[in-house]
């Protein structure tokens, strides 16, 4: 049950908590300790759930989360507030701004985990299921393996990660930095290019029986999982 969770929180000490609870439980973690940043990543990353501290430099969780929910590209993003407001009327305008959920610091890291996988399992499906399909694709989280039209297909691990970041946005057009970003990380120096070589194997090796192309180039964009 991984997905991408992006947290915005100004203390270092909090998000090196929560970025080692999270990876533990598999998930893949960005973050930032400030607002605009904060912003401007959440855009170009796209993420499955994000954790939003209230209180953030030159940009706060609320203003943050009101951008978000007011643009459609990023309004189904679930945000889970975190902060030391803890009064109902707190409460209430962060569910007024777009927020999700809402956590009290200090916080029980089972609790948050709870939460998380429940509003995963609401909002994305295909982000936290075992066994996602797509059309006539199947993927198997567990066991690693990948089947079209009930036929399994033999992926490398680079390929398997890439259409696992595709089935979670299908239709979504994502730029080779975003790609190498999300599928091999930040910390990774892998040329821009790379990514082509890894999506015409995995175009080799779904597209078997003369089945209808699944990978779409979008010229001088990128990449999509079209139907």
């Amino acid at each position: 049950m991984s997905a991408h969770v992006f947290i915005a929180e100004d203390e270092t000490s909090i998000v090196t908590l929560l970025k080692y609870n999270l990876e533990k439980e598999g998930h893949k973690v960005s973050y930032s300790e400030n607002g605009e940043d904060a912003l401007k990543q959440i855009k170009d990353k796209h993420p499955d759930l994000i954790l939003m501290d209230w209180m953030l430099p030159d940009l706060s969780g609320v203003e943050i989360c009101k951008n978000l929910k007011k643009d459609k590209k990023y309004n189904d993003i679930p945000v889970i507030m975190l902060t030391a407001k803890g009064e109902e009327e707190d409460k209430l305008r962060a569910f007024d701004t777009g927020a999700d959920d809402y956590v009290t610091k200090p916080f029980s890291q089972k609790e948050l985990n709870a939460r998380i996988k429940s509003l995963l399992r609401r909002s994305k499906p295909q982000s936290s299921a075992d066994v996602v399909e797509f059309t006539d694709l199947k993927i198997d989280r567990i066991t690693k393996r990948v089947y079209r039209n009930n036929v399994e297909i033999n992926l490398g691990p680079t390929e398997f990660k890439l259409l696992d970041f595709f089935i979670k946005n299908p239709k979504r057009v994502y730029s080779r930095e975003q790609l190498l970003n999300n599928v091999w990380g930040e910390n990774i120096y892998v040329e821009s290019r790379t990514v082509d070589v890894h999506i015409r194997r995995l175009r080799q090796a779904i597209n078997i029986d003369k089945t209808k192309p699944l990978i779409r180039t979008v010229r001088s964009a990128g990449y999509s999982l079209e139907s």
